[in-house]
């Protein structure tokens, strides 16, 4: 398990680069953890994942010095709770547009006084027997990442950042580039033109940015101008790549 959580290293000013997982394979998710990535995000938006694939993937990341993330399907208050009592270290909430979308995320992942997460602290995350100190630790090193993804959210940008609870403001690239219809060129100007005054506008207000890259070039690129938080590609095209290119490696002389 991370020495230091993703909340501390974040506040510390760390740049930090994980990946996505969709599989439900709990090897993979120690294989991953035994790199040198800061995280991975467990993807049951766009992954086939359930709470107990979850919860198997979250067990093999947690044998490793890397943190567990999860991308939950919507913001939905049992769905957020759901991930955190798993014992996800943090939760990635999709499509915010809105200061009360914002709310609503930071409502369902903080527990009381700071916010009205359901409780339970004889699950996972209270390794089954809870404590007297468990709500406030939750609280204390739960990463809360809320996605912009959209051209109402960026626009609505000044009014989240100004939510207390968020962590992390999470630029979705290919969502926002859907929105401003250019679907998937997420190099497009429109869309990084954007994404770079966002960046700006979270620095002004001491906010942290996280955003995706499907290349190191790309996640470059976007710690330059700010970002903290970077997902870089997913596993399934990662290992695609690598197999494809050790293929080509092995018969190039033929």
């Amino acid at each position: 398990m991370a020495s230091n959580s993703l909340r501390e290293r974040l506040a510390s000013g760390d740049e930090l680069v994980g990946t996505f997982q969709i599989t439900a394979s709990p090897m993979v998710a120690e294989t991953i953890g035994e790199t040198d990535l800061d995280f991975v995000v467990l993807d049951q938006e766009h992954g086939p994942l359930t709470a107990e694939t979850t919860a198997s993937l979250t067990m093999g990341v947690d044998n490793t010095d890397t943190s567990a993330v999860v991308r939950v399907r919507s913001n939905d208050p049992p769905e957020i709770q759901r991930a955190l009592d798993l014992g996800a270290e943090g939760v990635q909430i999709p499509q915010i547009e809105t200061a009360e979308d914002a709310r609503t995320a930071v409502d369902a992942a903080r527990f009381s006084p700071v916010g009205e997460r359901g409780f339970s602290m004889y699950v996972r995350a209270g390794e089954y027997i809870g404590s007297e100190s468990y709500t406030e630790d939750q609280n204390e090193q739960t990463t809360v990442i809320v996605h912009v993804e959209g051209e109402r959210g960026v626009e609505n940008i000044d009014e989240i950042l100004s939510v207390d609870g968020i962590d992390v403001i999470f630029l979705g690239p290919y969502d926002l580039s859907q929105s401003l219809g250019v679907p998937g060129q997420i190099n497009h100007e429109r869309v990084t033109s954007l994404m770079e005054d966002v960046c700006e506008k979270a620095a002004d207000a001491n906010r942290v940015v996280g955003t995706h890259a499907d290349d190191p070039e790309t996640a470059r690129r976007w710690l330059d101008a700010g970002a903290q938080y970077v997902t870089l590609s997913v596993e399934l095209p990662t290992l695609h790549d690598a197999f494809d290119s050790a293929y080509h490696d092995a018969v190039a002389d033929e």
